[in-house]
């Protein structure tokens, strides 16, 4: 079933999604499983939304790949995003 987040960083900036986009998400592309993503400023900081295929395949990506490059890159965002998650009951595109 298809997996939505969302992550808040409070006081985010664009610069700080950047150094975090470059290290964990591959280049012109999205991770394994994860099938949208936008981000940007809002009251306050910065906001992330992304849909993925499944919720094990978020846990992955976050396991795998985010945590460890979180580890080694410098200029990202300073502690942990306030994150919401959902089952998605209903799915519309383009």
């Amino acid at each position: 079933m298809a997996f939505l987040i969302t992550h808040f960083y409070e006081g985010g900036t664009a610069d700080q999604y950047q150094a975090v986009l470059d290290a964990a998400h591959p280049s012109g592309g999205l991770p394994a499983g994860q099938t949208y993503h936008a981000a940007g400023p809002t009251d306050g900081g910065w906001l992330i939304i992304a849909v993925w295929d499944s919720e094990a395949s978020f846990d992955t990506f976050v396991n795998d790949v985010l945590m460890p490059a979180l580890q080694t890159t410098t200029g990202g965002f300073a502690g942990p995003p306030q994150q919401r998650t959902a089952e998605i009951s209903n799915l519309l595109t383009a």
